[in-house]
């Protein structure tokens, strides 16, 4: 680690075979918290570079718990937090709109980063206990069509680290990592940035990985498309911007997509938008990343197409079946 180090300060780029090696030394406790605390500085003082990203990942997927559901095509729709934003389960919602439309969802996730509530957290509130066992996961991917992944179940590599995360009191490369290292091998994702750089980095990163995929971000900041002010989307094919009355959308006010202050009230708003009782705003939140996520899936279809997929999955209550399913099946 000694020569890592020497070789990070003097401002060089680790290859992705040297960044996978250091973090499967970290993994496995090799080096001192305090060696583990000056990487991790590095990268918070510069950006990391796309190979580095990929080495580290790599050694994660390598340590992580085994499952593959690539065969099922399925997406993931995942954000990577940390906005300061503190809004309702947008993305976690939209997964059971894109289950209900028919399509397969593997959502890797867990306790909120900077929200009240988390993906994890709201799916705890209504009962679902997590489970890394495979054909659980399977049984829940093939009757509802959605599963869900609880990262710290599939990730004892993280377990390493997470006492000296919690020290440092600030974001690290663990938190730009999440959402790249889903153990499920899906095959789509969806994923939200809050910055223009951070949609550079993924975009760059998720070429390499070689999945379908859409990177989205709304030029206010949200990781995720808001509503609140015009949107970016990039992919593996296009780079386009977005303004909410184009595709028939009315601009949200911030305020209207706050979680609340409470795991129960974001609860609550999650049921209101399954159950049709929300405001026309959390609603189209909702809807519209749905929709991004149905494109990923299938990139031949016009937006329009899949918005209106989405808009029928949700009104005709499939959605909120979909969830009821998979709620039984996962207590």
């Amino acid at each position: 680690m000694k020569q890592i180090l020497e070789h990070l300060y003097q401002h060089n780029i680790l290859t992705r075979q040297q960044a996978h090696d250091v973090m499967c030394g970290i993994a496995d406790k090799q080096y001192p918290e305090a060696q583990v605390a000056s990487l991790l500085s590095v990268y918070r003082m510069r950006n990391v570079h796309v190979d580095e990203l990929l080495g580290f990942r790599d050694a994660l997927i390598e340590r992580a718990l085994p499952i593959d559901l690539s065969a099922y095509h399925a997406l993931d729709i995942v954000g990577t937090g940390g906005d300061g934003k503190n809004t309702f389960n947008i993305s976690t919602c939209a997964c059971f709109v894109v289950a209900g439309a028919g399509y397969k969802v593997a959502k890797h996730g867990n306790y909120g980063a900077s929200s009240v509530s988390g993906a994890s957290t709201v799916l705890e509130q209504h009962g679902v206990k997590f489970s890394n066992n495979a054909d659980t996961l399977k049984r829940s991917i093939e009757t509802c069509g959605m599963a869900y992944l609880h990262a710290p179940l599939f990730h004892p590599a993280l377990a390493a680290v997470g006492p000296l995360r919690k020290q440092l009191g600030v974001k690290t490369l663990f938190n730009l990592l999440g959402p790249l290292v889903n153990p499920s091998h899906t095959t789509c994702q969806l994923l939200g940035v809050a910055t223009l750089e951070q949609m550079r980095l993924y975009t760059n990163t998720l070429q390499r990985i070689g999945i379908n995929f859409a990177v989205v971000t709304s030029l206010d900041g949200y990781d995720e498309i808001s509503l609140t002010d015009n949107f970016k989307v990039m992919t593996n094919h296009s780079e386009s911007i977005y303004r909410p009355s184009e595709l028939g959308l009315k601009l949200a006010a911030q305020e209207v997509l706050s979680g609340g202050k409470t795991t129960a009230d974001a609860a609550h708003i999650f049921d209101n938008v399954l159950k049709g009782c929300a405001t026309d705003a959390q609603r189209d939140a909702v809807l519209v990343n749905a929709a991004f996520g149905i494109k990923t899936i299938c990139p031949q279809k016009d937006i329009e197409t899949c918005l209106e997929e989405a808009r029928a999955s949700l009104l005709s209550g499939k959605a909120l079946k979909t969830f009821q399913l998979f709620v039984n099946l996962n207590a």
